[in-house]
């Protein structure tokens, strides 16, 4: 293996070489031309071979402009800490780099006044690329520098320019008064230095773009890489003479210092168009792990719907220094708080590397586990501070919780005493609240709490008013996650089922040792079943005579606890997509005890029997929202000439 840190953001890469880099060195070797002279050739050797390729292994050409702005923030950051080191002791100045495009030459120039480099460094940190400048810089200061302030090392990320150039230049002069050096390079292995004019200390870079690359000599193409990369640098950057970044985000700030409507103007910086957060969590660790960072809670509207869901997503920004990295940051975030919005910046992240290392790395799983901490923390800290005020946030919080319950068994025994439910009535539960309101009547003959939920009230409100009229209480689950919430907790909590309102008759929904006896002979339990069968006439549906309250429905139409969670499942899980969607089998209960029913037995014309036979069928069916198409035109049409 090889591990390669780069400048900017202490960019920690890994590249796993051994399977390839006998034909990378070939390649690199066929263009190797020795030259022992002034006119030199850059040191090439195993160690040092990344970033002479690195055009192979970027695959998006536009992060040399991070590369090379985040080395002019380092220079310059290094020279504030040498003069707090006494070791420069001139004008520090105006310390904003400047970025510019030169349409005419087709060349883009960053500047910046930091510590600059003399000859002897240029051959040294530009020419011998595998020679750690920041390394050697921690190791003269080490009893005086914090390492963590020190940013990147010299040289390497540079040649992230020759991604987009097909010559670099480097005009550069040292804080210590030295002349000014020029590099130049096409590409090739081969270089020059010579003398150069420049006045004050610092580095212009010169990149001369290549023919493929001159999209970049666009300003608003180059504005919108600023916009990504450098929002948030620390030191001021300009682009058409304005500066472009901020300098002092709030999570580099001490939370004592900051008020809530510093927190809220910097959601509104990161997401202009977005409704205020309901709350935050501002991170700030040293050991053992780096991590600073700023996490909000924002507003969720529960639509019930997958696609919303995935719209709150992939929100949060990773950076290393204040320089952006990425925005996708799983398995550095745990899966289920991928809807927070906000900012985590860490040096001790490797960034650039392959998921498999991420999901290995050692302190990758410490700040994962930390940040599951502090947010379960955050909510149990809210609701016993506040009950009223987290009811109130819960529709939003509730989509959290859940997820969390659902993937982390650590987050599930922090956050259980904080599941609420909400019933139909709008009233909200704990667990253990809830227990105590229904275990009097919701216990079934095997001593099971069963919870009688709908996730839609409106289209299951038949059955809604049927368990209410039985003194049973109704939750609302209707939470696009609420199917895989359900199997958790009853695979958590003790003696606890979840029955769906419609999956079953009202007298086996919770079912108990007595039985109400069927006012039908089995004879004409049989015979009315017959009649239904030759009516429906499919063989997917199962049709049962039941003896249910006189009171309820003549016909209705359940779909078991089984077959609908797995329906709802594989929508979320998308096995409907793979295999195709599984047929619905319906359950028609007929209610033996319904005077309806007995007067169908009654009818003598059998045409008209079937007829009102189908009419109570249609009927049940439109209750569930299951009558359309031609059918339920029919239904209608029968209906109007009925009037």
């Amino acid at each position: 293996m090889i591990f390669f840190k780069n400048n900017p953001a202490k960019v920690s890469v890994k590249i796993e070489l051994e399977y390839f880099l006998e034909s990378v060195v070939l390649i690199v070797l066929h263009k190797i031309q020795i030259i022992m002279a002034e006119k030199g050739s850059i040191s090439i050797n195993t160690e040092n071979i990344f970033p002479i390729i690195k055009k192979f292994l970027y695959s998006d050409h536009e992060i040399f402009l991070r590369e090379l702005v985040s080395n002019a923030v380092d220079a310059t950051q290094k020279l504030k800490k040498l003069a707090l080191f006494g070791e420069f002791n001139g004008e520090i100045g105006e310390t904003k780099i400047k970025v510019s495009i030169d349409k005419d030459a087709k060349t883009i120039t960053i500047s910046d006044a930091g510590l600059g480099m003399t000859e002897e460094e240029v051959k040294k940190y530009i020419n011998q690329i595998a020679f750690s400048g920041a390394k050697e810089f921690l190791e003269k200061y080490k009893d005086k520098a914090d390492g963590n302030e020190v940013i990147g090392q010299f040289g390497l990320g540079f040649y992230s320019a020759f991604m987009v150039s097909s010559k670099v230049e480097l005009i550069t002069k040292s804080f210590k008064d030295e002349p000014a050096v020029q590099w130049i390079c096409d590409g090739s292995t081969s270089y020059e230095i010579n003398e150069a004019t420049r006045e004050s200390r610092g580095t212009d870079v010169i990149l001369h773009i290549a023919e493929d690359s001159e999209e970049f000599l666009e300003n608003f193409r180059i504005q919108s890489i600023l916009d990504k990369y450098a929002k948030f640098l620390p030191i001021e950057i300009e682009f058409d003479e304005k500066i472009i970044n901020n300098p002092n985000p709030v999570w580099i700030k001490s939370p004592a210092d900051l008020t809530d409507a510093d927190y809220l103007a910097f959601y509104k910086e990161l997401y202009p168009t977005s409704e205020d957060p309901l709350f935050w969590i501002h991170l700030n660790v040293d050991y053992p792990f780096n991590l600073t960072g700023v996490l909000y809670f924002p507003k969720m509207k529960n639509d019930g719907a997958a696609n919303s869901f995935q719209l709150h997503r992939e929100k949060i920004q990773l950076y290393s220094r204040q320089v952006f990295i990425t925005d996708e940051v799983k398995d550095v975030v745990p899966e289920y708080l991928m809807m927070l919005h906000g900012v985590l910046d860490s040096p001790d992240i490797p960034l650039n590397v392959s998921r498999s290392y991420l999901q290995a790395d050692g302190n990758v799983k410490k700040i994962n586990g930390y940040i599951s901490k502090k947010v379960a923390d955050k909510l149990v800290d809210l609701f016993k501070e506040d009950r009223a005020a987290y009811d109130q946030k819960w529709e939003s919080i509730g989509t959290f919780v859940k997820y969390g319950t659902i993937s982390d068994e650590k987050f599930f025994d922090r956050a259980k005493e904080i599941v609420l439910f909400k019933n139909t009535d709008g009233q909200l539960f704990t667990i253990e609240e809830y227990r105590q309101k229904i275990e009097t009547l919701q216990v079934d003959k095997d001593q099971k709490l069963v919870h009688i939920y709908t996730n839609d009230a409106q289209k299951q409100d038949a059955f809604v008013q049927s368990a209410k009229r039985r003194g049973y209480d109704v939750l609302s689950m209707d939470n696009v996650l609420d199917s895989h919430f359900i199997n958790t907790l009853e695979s958590k909590l003790e003696n606890v089922t979840f029955k769906r309102v419609d999956a079953d008759g009202i007298e086996k929904l919770i079912e108990k040792d007595l039985k109400l006896e069927s006012v039908l002979s089995e004879e004409n339990q049989t015979k009315v079943k017959a009649i239904f069968e030759s009516v429906v006439a499919n063989p997917a549906h199962q049709i049962s005579v039941e003896a249910m309250p006189a009171d309820e429905l003549p016909v209705s139409i359940t779909f078991t606890e089984f077959m609908r969670r797995w329906q709802d499942m594989s929508k979320i899980s998308g096995q409907q997509m793979m295999f195709g969607e599984m047929p619905t089998s319906y359950q028609i209960v007929i209610n033996g005890n319904s005077p309806v029913i007995d007067k169908i037995l009654n009818i003598g014309d059998e045409n008209l029997q079937k007829a009102s036979v189908k009419q109570l069928y249609d009927l049940a069916l439109l209750s569930q929202g299951l009558l359309n198409g031609p059918e339920l035109t029919a239904f209608i049409q029968q209906s109007v000439a009925k009037i």
